[in-house]
């Protein structure tokens, strides 16, 4: 089963304990701040968050309040997240970048967390947020590097639909099993980038990055089947082959780099979080014909052998080699 829900709250503690609880769970969640209760003499908080694969979902109510974040003693490396909050109660004031934005109820504001922001909240808030890895948005060509803070609409279209099921997702993952985890994961950041890709902020709607958005949404849909090949992609997406290891290699691999590669996470993960399957079963649901080849190109690209992972399970984690 995904992680149960997990709580936290303010309420009963000292003033100063307030704060310090409040900045801790937020460095356990996504980076370090600084919080001031601004004029309130406490600061009430409530954060309820689970689990969803590699995601973070959270539920988060607050008190007047304003927290920061600094690069001073920090690196931009070591909160590699960004940030989807769904705004559901209460008025909070967004700055990062030389943007300042009101975000109020209905409001969906996407932030890179690593970048100085602050976000005052006047009154009582309440917001729903997932906090998502920056190398799961790579992989879909999410180019962080250039990401500007953006506020969008969440009462309709597609911003509706995601918030729908960012909220229906927090409520069933303590239902999912590790499998079922992963697939929802992957749909949820793929419906999560739907109202980004219309903002056209950070993607081109035409040329070779949308063409590329395309091909590895196709890849991510067929991996499983040990068929897919560049002459499936091409026929599929109407392009020629040429195009296609133009558009890849432009990011430093080949199309067939690309697919081995998403099917080797995928095959540890699913080694990782379920036991009972084989090291051959695995490997064959993703693709692989040959378990002697997947071992090699497993070690190969982890430093260990596959068979670690289910002996990990008895004695510790195993570490990738460096």
């Amino acid at each position: 089963m995904s992680d149960t829900v997990r709580s936290l709250s303010t309420s009963g503690l000292a003033p100063k304990k307030q704060i310090q609880t409040w900045s801790d769970a937020l460095t356990d969640l996504c980076g370090q701040f600084d919080v001031d209760p601004l004029e309130g003499s406490s600061l009430e908080g409530r954060i309820n968050y689970t689990t969803v694969s590699q995601l973070k979902l959270c539920q988060i109510e607050a008190s007047q309040h304003r927290i920061a974040h600094t690069v001073s003693g920090t690196k931009l490396s070591e909160h590699p997240y960004v940030k989807i909050l769904f705004q559901t109660y209460g008025i909070s004031h967004f700055e990062q970048a030389g943007r300042r934005m009101d975000i109020m109820p209905g409001d969906c504001l996407a932030y890179d967390v690593s970048c100085p922001h602050t976000i005052v909240s006047p009154s009582l808030t309440r917001h729903e947020v997932v906090i998502v890895p920056k190398e799961l948005l790579h992989e879909r060509g999410f180019r962080t590097a250039k990401m500007l803070p953006c506020k969008l609409s969440a009462r309709n279209g597609t911003g509706r639909i995601a918030y729908d099921f960012v909220h229906t997702a927090f409520d069933e993952a303590n239902r999912l099993s590790p499998y079922n985890a992963i697939g929802v994961a992957d749909s949820l950041i793929d419906l999560l980038l739907l109202p980004l890709r219309e903002a056209d902020t950070m993607f081109d709607r035409v040329g070779p990055e949308a063409m590329y958005i395309r091909a590895q949404a196709f890849i991510r849909e067929h991996l499983r089947d040990p068929e897919l090949c560049i002459d499936q992609i091409s026929a599929a997406l109407g392009c020629t082959k040429r195009y296609l290891h133009m558009l890849f290699s432009d990011k430093g691999m080949t199309v067939s780099d690309y697919i081995w590669r998403a099917r080797l996470l995928h095959c540890r993960q699913e080694l990782e979080t379920q036991h009972g399957k084989t090291i051959t079963d695995v490997a064959f649901s993703w693709g692989f014909s040959s378990s002697s080849h997947f071992s090699r190109v497993f070690r190969k690209h982890f430093g260990f052998v596959p068979s670690a992972i289910h002996k990990a399970s008895h004695n510790g984690p195993v570490s990738d080699a460096s």
